[in-house]
């Protein structure tokens, strides 16, 4: 006789099975959305790279979002996002379970923090505005601006990456590592130097790190965009009669106590670096050249001059010849004299 219905084993297999499902349900429901502590949102919380979800569970515990990070671990793991939280720094605002948490650490947009990096730095005040700013170690990123694997992996020829670090206002994700900053600042210049830079280097017979080394000194010159072509033809005039540059920002490069007023002491340090010393571009940029720099390094006005002094109020008086540039030069001396006069005055009466 044929029997068609289940054996008393099957059924109660079956309803073992059963029970485990809805037991493996209410499990995962108890541990992924159960309501949690109701707190202030929103509530910041900074995945380091490489966290843990331990690590994770563990801050956002002591913050008093969740009651137990281990909880918190689990329910990460069966939402199968073991290794899909990015790092960064997340403004949570739902937080009424695990499941909310977890959804905005997988989904959500890290918080973004605009820096901007002024023309004229060096490497070492880039490092310093990244590692207050996004607390980037300052070591890091110098060791890496000077790791030539890592330069030449960027397509920069020289041992340095001063200079390369274009002067501009970003947008990093908090938490975004050393390696992508410099990236994205040294493809924002190379994208400069294809786009109007490059085809003049041929004009002038510079390569591009003579260019960049160029444009930081005048960088270092000049207040005022209108004046940096001049600056720049006064260098070209004087590289191409094998003059001296004699350029003052190369001497505040290799001092340690600077920016201040140069002593004639000063001058005489042996270093590649002093242009009073040796002919010549020095060996490499001394900061970071601004777009204008960059661009009057390969289009130098066309004028004459060979020297060039402050004249006290942020512009520069040009000269042809040294006994012009030596009267210049006294004429700026009486205006220091003139301005400490006012401000010792100003002082006694105020």
């Amino acid at each position: 006789m044929t029997y068609s219905g289940y054996s008393r084993p099957d059924r109660v297999a079956g309803f073992a099975l059963l029970i485990l499902v809805l037991s493996g349900v209410a499990f995962y429901s108890l541990v992924v959305f159960w309501p949690l502590p109701e707190v202030d949102s929103p509530v910041t919380i900074k995945v380091k790279k490489g966290a843990s979800l331990k690590e994770i569970g563990d801050d956002l515990q002591a913050k008093n979002v969740i009651t137990d990070s281990e909880t918190f671990v689990i329910a990460t793991r069966m939402m199968g996002h073991e290794t899909t939280i990015r790092a960064g720094v997340f403004a949570l605002s739902d937080l009424r379970s695990n499941y909310h948490i977890v959804q905005q650490l997988v989904n959500g947009t890290p918080i973004l923090r605009k820096i901007t990096i002024p023309e004229g730095m060096k490497k070492e005040q880039v490092a310093a505005i990244f590692q207050d700013k996004l607390e980037i170690d300052e070591e890091t990123f110098i060791s890496l601006c000077k790791d030539v694997d890592f330069i030449k992996s960027l397509g920069i020829e020289g041992s340095s990456l001063e200079g390369f670090l274009f002067p501009d206002t970003y947008q990093f994700f908090e938490g975004e590592s050393t390696e992508r900053i410099i990236e994205t600042m040294v493809s924002q210049y190379q994208k400069l130097f294809k786009e109007e830079l490059g085809h003049r280097l041929e004009v002038y017979g510079l390569t591009e790190l003579e260019m960049v080394t160029l444009a930081s000194i005048i960088e270092g010159e000049a207040i005022y965009d209108s004046e940096r072509p001049l600056i720049s033809s006064v260098y070209h005039n004087r590289l191409n009669i094998k003059m001296r540059l004699q350029a003052d920002p190369t001497i505040q490069y290799i001092i340690n106590d600077g920016p201040r007023r140069l002593l004639k002491r000063d001058l005489k340090i042996e270093s590649p670096y002093n242009t009073y010393l040796n002919y010549g571009l020095p060996p490499g940029p001394i900061n970071s050249p601004g777009l204008e720099s960059l661009r009057a390094a390969v289009s130098p006005a066309d004028a004459d001059f060979l020297f060039f002094v402050a004249n006290g109020e942020g512009y520069h008086t040009f000269s042809r010849t040294e006994a012009e540039h030596n009267v210049a030069k006294k004429k700026l001396q009486r205006h220091r004299r003139k301005v400490k006069r006012q401000q010792a005055e100003a002082a006694r009466k105020g």
